[in-house]
């Protein structure tokens, strides 16, 4: 599937849940080879597009948070939609949702011999190395969206010709080859003729299994295909969409912290004492009614960090940004803040 057909589908199955009376819905397909970025991502800091471009690589952005995955025929992608209170789906917000969900796939690879660890905050890892990155959102009622995809091969050489990877991010991670960092379904079952199909089965019935369902073959229906129509004409062709979360480029400090919830990138600018503007970027887990309202809470505040952290908690509950806490993004927030004098 191309970029914007995958992701429109994708973005189809939680509303169909929540709008159109349907059951869980799981989608499981491939893309074209292609870069997608993670909601809060700036493309064009996480991506080289010009090499994506020379190599007719697409690239997007998803609806869901987290970082850049590489996708293509050797990857499985899946989509998932469900209501938050569906037996078997944990509580305790995106951190239960991922658990569950990791769970889910770590009884799917145990059919090729594979044993798995889910690693907060959304790896499916063995032996410490990357075989699945997941990620969710909740912005559609009380129904969710699941995403993952899962590395029965790579090219690792695609991704580092075509990523752009923050230095601070490979040197938290304590490595500094991809090849150590990520695996792969064939590579982990000692057998390079399982095919993407025989994984897909293996989730499916994994699926079915922990959720006590049985899913049945179908395509989407008319209020469906309306709605992936919509999508891709108003959202993944439009480069708005693709292009968003930008941050500027000149009179803005950044402040980068690696932190439980992921990368954090803030971009501030000041007026005096005051805060001009504020633009928090990531691959991190939240909602855009969230992200906006952390920012639009600092805006023409003061800079001081007490007034920064009195702001910011003014607007907080848990789980805002999943993993974080007021005191470490006031500290990325300090960071920008100090980078920005310097310019």
């Amino acid at each position: 599937m191309s970029t914007a057909e995958g992701l429109a589908v994708d973005d189809t199955l939680p509303q169909s849940v929540e709008n159109h009376q349907s059951p869980p819905i799981l989608h499981l397909y491939t893309f074209v080879p292609s870069a997608i970025v993670g909601k809060y991502q700036d493309i064009e800091a996480a991506l080289k597009l010009d090499r994506c471009n020379a190599r007719g690589i697409e690239y997007n952005r998803r609806s869901t948070g987290g970082g850049t995955v590489i996708m293509g025929p050797e990857i499985m992608a899946l989509g998932f939609g469900i209501n938050a209170d569906y037996p078997g789906l944990a509580g305790g917000g995106m951190g239960g949702v991922f658990v569950t969900l990791g769970g889910v796939l770590g009884r799917a690879l145990q059919r090729f011999g594979i044993r798995s660890n889910f690693v907060p905050k959304n790896d499916l890892e063995v032996e410490g190395k990357k075989l699945a990155g997941l990620s969710a959102s909740a912005e559609t009622g009380k129904s969710l969206l699941f995403h993952t995809s899962l590395l029965v091969d790579f090219d690792i050489e695609l991704m580092t010709d075509i990523m752009n990877t923050p230095l601070i991010k490979l040197q938290d991670k304590g490595y500094n080859c991809f090849s150590r960092r990520m695996t792969t379904v064939r590579m982990e079952a000692g057998r390079a003729d399982i095919q993407v199909e025989e994984v897909m089965e293996a989730v499916r019935e994994a699926f079915e299994e922990t959720f006590r369902i049985r899913f049945q073959e179908d395509r989407p229906d008319e209020w469906e295909q309306d709605r992936i129509r919509d999508f891709i004409e108003n959202r993944y062709t439009r480069k708005e969409w693709i292009f968003s979360h930008k941050h500027p480029r000149s009179r803005m400090g950044i402040g980068r912290l690696k932190t439980r919830a992921g990368l954090l990138e803030i971009y501030l600018s000041l007026s005096g004492g005051s805060i001009e503007n504020v633009v928090i970027t990531g691959d991190f887990f939240s909602t855009s009614e969230d992200v906006n309202r952390l920012e639009q809470a600092l805006k023409w505040t003061s800079a001081r960090p007490e007034r920064i952290r009195e702001n910011l908690s003014r607007v907080w509950r848990d789980d805002m940004i999943y993993g974080l806490d007021v005191p470490t993004l006031t500290r990325a927030i300090l960071n920008a803040k100090e980078n920005q004098v310097r310019l």
